[in-house]
């Protein structure tokens, strides 16, 4: 089996390293740096520091040499360049090969969901999403994970999860597409937060208080959007909201602890090379939680903040107004 992957970032190349073990992969990076690099020593020092890659991992800057002919295709394309990478790819491919989508962001111009940009782009090929709680240098070092694949099709689900799964990586199936994506996006949001009063030195409490609280945000959303409840307590849900609002690893909890400590978000974003999801997402979230009308406190605070329409401290300050009611309420 051929399996093409599209973006060379850290959670592409750890997906692309995996299927490597059983498959034929290429990776395909726009930085020809990358590409040497992978090909010639097996790492990847800009965004895998420490990895040693599959030697089977091959590696190409042309964007045919990753499309043309594989039976699954990977896409780990930030969520503003998704639409046009995928309409560039969608010349190569063959019919009918699915399309997976390991990118957690909403398109900032629409507010469309990455699925729903393949179903656009690519209307005949099967559609999924890949998520759950995987720091990608915890699975490169060998640590085990779990992760959740999505897509409507029962058989879909059972091809692509045996294409996926292997021990340290278990892959488990759902049908909910719009919950599993839905997680992915949202939690990146209270992951900024939750960095935000952790750069406050705000305490534990706090932490805890505002994961479970935005926990119950993403819920109402999700529900109005017609997801369902229990996947947010799952692995796309609870289990990746965990991980990125605790992680030091976590590049959406690590902007909000900046901006905690008092730098700016225009600064922030000039010194990250890697893409925090959540920032560009934020204003497309509130839009959509306009148009559903769900309220979103907590989601609201941080897109004032990432859009420095407010300062860490005075969106803490809003939020301990803010009233109380029953816990199945906002805030």
């Amino acid at each position: 089996m051929n399996i093409g992957v599209l973006g060379g970032g850290s959670w592409g190349t750890t997906v692309a390293h995996l299927l490597s073990r059983r498959y034929n992969v290429t990776l395909w990076a726009r930085n020809s740096d990358i590409v040497t690099e992978i090909n010639a020593h097996h790492t990847n020092h800009r965004y895998l520091s420490s990895a040693q890659l599959s030697q089977k991992l091959q590696a190409t800057d042309r964007l045919q040499d990753a499309t043309n002919g594989q039976s699954v295709l990977v896409m780990a394309i930030p969520a503003q360049n998704f639409r046009a990478v995928l309409t560039d790819a969608a010349d190569y491919l063959d019919p009918l090969t699915p399309i997976v989508s390991l990118s957690k962001g909403l398109e900032f111009s629409t507010g469309a969901r990455m699925t729903e940009i393949i179903q656009a782009v690519c209307p005949e090929h099967p559609a999924a999403v890949l998520t759950g709680p995987n720091l990608a240098r915890e699975i490169m070092a060998g640590f085990a994970a779990a992760s959740v694949l999505a897509t409507p099709n029962a058989a879909d689900q059972s091809h692509l999860q045996s294409i996926f799964h292997s021990p340290l990586f278990r892959v488990y199936t759902n049908d909910d597409v719009i919950g599993c994506e839905l997680c992915g996006v949202l939690k990146n949001i209270i992951a900024i937060a939750a960095g935000m009063s952790d750069g406050l030195g705000a305490g534990n409490n706090t932490r805890a208080a505002i994961i479970t609280r935005g926990l119950a945000e993403m819920t109402r959303l999700g529900l109005a959007m017609g997801a369902k409840s229990e996947t947010f307590s799952g692995l796309a849900g609870m289990g990746d909201l965990v991980t990125t609002c605790t992680s030091a690893q976590s590049r959406n909890h690590t902007v909000g602890f900046k901006l905690g400590q008092g730098d700016s978000i225009d600064n922030i974003i000039q010194e990250m090379f890697m893409v925090a999801e959540g920032i560009k997402s934020a204003p497309a979230v509130m839009r959509l939680a306009e148009q559903f009308g769900v309220e979103m406190p907590i989601a609201a605070e941080v897109m004032q903040v990432v859009t420095g329409q407010r300062d860490v401290q005075g969106s803490f300050k809003a939020l301990l107004r803010a009233g109380v009611g029953r816990e199945d309420e906002p805030f």
